[in-house]
């Protein structure tokens, strides 16, 4: 079981992630530079995804052409990932969506659950879960768990535009295999995580 973790340094990925760490930028401008961060690290994340040949007619002629086997299902862990949505449902528009709502006991740092809302079926169908940060890794396991308890397969893709080592370290100690995909892995978590 492993974390496998690939850093999408594409420039317009730089660019966008220097400006939601600058602390002077606006509120609006961040969340228009995480939604850019989300559409270039989904675009990246789908890149393996299973085509099928089928053929169109053109207003020319018959053309061959490639489509996706089967319909992703994104899973965004409420709230933060909802931030990586809207990016996901406009690059896969007819992909099922699942909503998992996680909160932090305060009092004992674990995670609660309080949505679980997945689709019926995920026979065959790759899973994407978009959250903006992975940092202890906690939300993300107790994601992970529910999705491969409801019929999930492995390895599941993860989109996060950032990471922390000590999250994809508690992601591999959990025996979890996953693709990551990020923006940048930081060199350690602080004190408020």
């Amino acid at each position: 079981m492993a974390v496998d973790t690939v850093i999408v340094d594409h420039p317009l990925v730089m660019d966008a992630l220097a400006r939601i760490r600058d602390v002077t930028t606006p509120n609006a401008l961040f969340r228009q530079n995480l939604e850019r961060i989300g559409t270039l690290l989904i675009a990246e994340a789908t890149l393996t995804l299973p085509t099928r040949s089928d053929t169109v007619e053109t207003p020319l002629t018959t053309a061959a052409v490639d489509r996706l086997a089967t319909q992703p299902v994104i899973v965004p862990i409420l709230r933060a990932g909802l931030g990586f949505l809207s990016p996901a449902q406009h690059l896969l528009p007819a992909a099922d969506i699942g909503f998992i709502g996680i909160a932090r006991n305060e009092d004992t740092h674990e995670p609660e659950p309080y949505v679980n809302k997945l689709p019926e079926s995920f026979q065959g169908r790759p899973v994407i879960v978009v959250d903006p940060m992975l940092a202890t890794g906690g939300s993300l396991i107790h994601t992970l768990e529910l999705l491969i308890g409801a019929g999930a397969q492995q390895p599941i893709t993860v989109v996060v535009a950032l990471a922390a080592p000590e999250g994809i370290a508690a992601v591999e100690a959990a025996g979890i295999d996953i693709t990551l995909y990020t923006a940048a892995v930081d060199d350690h978590l602080n004190d408020n995580a």
